[in-house]
């Protein structure tokens, strides 16, 4: 099919090259010879705008696509192009998408912030980005006009930031600002762009007992892994995450950061990197490992990625905390329930541990948090977990 699909103009030279890489891909035929076309038509109104390879730029794709859809119904986005414009930027005849700007003192202040986060306290990428956007409301209250001074901070400015956002925030962000302030101000410090340390500036934030909702029970997780068909790649796919959820409590992050590599099948365990690149050594339930068998052996996709759960349709891309989410949101619908999210999972794996008589101390290891008192918060709304953990009143022998 896509053999007949003869390509003119300026991108005829590098039609062969194209196919090869969405083959590569792992593209159906049907979507090879679909993009193919989809490439000599581009080919064909560069050629008769008198534009070169050269001149393919985002801007010009727009552009292509806005006359294409008026007389085409079947495709409807440029981002269709896309493993087409990859490949020719990746070969050097597409000007990259990349355009040098010169950055502002703000900006260059937040990429060293965010290289700080990354390389000394080993965040993770959503806490970095999280960090960058409350450091970003901090710098334009201190500096509307770009011209970033740390030294000219005083405490009087770190209050003034903060009372700032009692107005316009919620607790829960305000609070989360105040955290990521204390960082900031932190790393102003330890980089020498103030001669003292502002921390204590920041007023304390009032703090209320966190509350988590009701755990969800062990038979609507057991319907939950139910619901997904194992006659389908998605479907042993998805019963492997639910039963990794459900049974190792693990993040869903950390979930989209497993790779193959990580398996040590000989020895039965699961290397999980975690929050501040933690690293730990998991023991892989034979539940699990079943799942996972299954779906590697007779479903996973052939990819040189080496994340272990790939998506189901080409180019075969790698999971993410959302698209893990998204699969626990799905098998929700499916079994009939009200949809929630991953750390939910988290929550039953901890109050069915403690109600089996585990251990405050054994929870946090198991769930690898930091304190015990993390752990503990698993445990408020659930009075039989509560109740495991009381310890018996001291009798007083007279």
């Amino acid at each position: 099919m896509a053999k007949g699909i003869r390509v003119g103009g300026p991108l005829g030279p590098f039609r062969d090259g194209v196919e090869e890489a969405l083959r590569e891909l792992k593209y159906s035929e049907g979507r090879v010879a679909q993009l193919l076309l989809l490439t000599a038509h581009l080919s064909r109104w560069l050629d008769e705008h008198g534009s070169g390879i050269s001149d393919l730029t985002d801007q010009t794709v727009e552009q292509f696509f806005v006359e294409f859809r008026a007389h085409h119904r079947w495709c409807r986005s440029s981002r269709s192009l896309a493993p087409v414009l990859a490949h020719l930027r990746a070969i050097g005849v597409v000007p990259s998408t990349e355009v040098e700007v010169a950055q502002s003192a703000e900006e260059e202040m937040l990429a060293s912030f965010q290289r700080y986060l990354r390389d000394q306290r080993g965040l993770s990428e959503t806490t970095i980005e999280a960090y960058e956007n409350y450091a970003r409301i901090c710098l334009r209250a201190w500096w509307p006009d770009g011209q970033v001074a740390p030294k000219e901070l005083g405490a009087a400015d770190v209050v003034a930031v903060v009372r700032s956002g009692v107005d316009v925030m919620r607790p829960p962000s305000l609070r989360c600002m105040v955290t990521a302030l204390r960082s900031l101000l932190r790393f102003f410090h330890a980089t020498g762009r103030t001669s003292r340390s502002l921390v204590e500036a920041v007023p304390a934030m009032a703090s209320w007992p966190r509350t988590l909702p009701p755990p969800v029970s062990a038979g609507a997780a057991a319907r939950l892994v139910e619901s997904c068909n194992t006659a389908t790649v998605a479907g042993r796919r998805d019963t492997a995450i639910l039963t990794m959820l459900t049974r190792l409590g693990l993040r869903a992050y950390e979930v989209a950061a497993l790779d193959l590599d990580d398996i040590d099948w000989r020895a039965g365990e699961l290397c999980i990197k975690g929050k501040g690149g933690r690293v730990d050594r998991l023991p892989l339930p034979a539940d699990v490992g079943e799942t996972l068998v299954s779906y590697l052996r007779d479903g996973r996709p052939e990819s040189h990625h080496r994340a272990v759960f790939l998506q189901v349709r080409a180019p075969y891309g790698a999971f993410t905390r959302a698209t893990v989410a998204g699969v626990v949101a799905l098998a929700c619908d499916r079994a009939g329930m009200a949809r929630f999210g991953p750390h939910r999972l988290r929550h039953l794996v901890a109050t069915e541990t403690l109600r089996s008589g585990a251990s405050l101390s054994e929870v946090a290891q198991l769930l690898r948090h930091a304190t015990v008192n993390t752990s503990a918060i698993y445990a408020l709304p659930d009075p039989v977990a509560v109740a495991a953990l009381a310890r018996p009143w001291p009798e007083v022998t007279p």
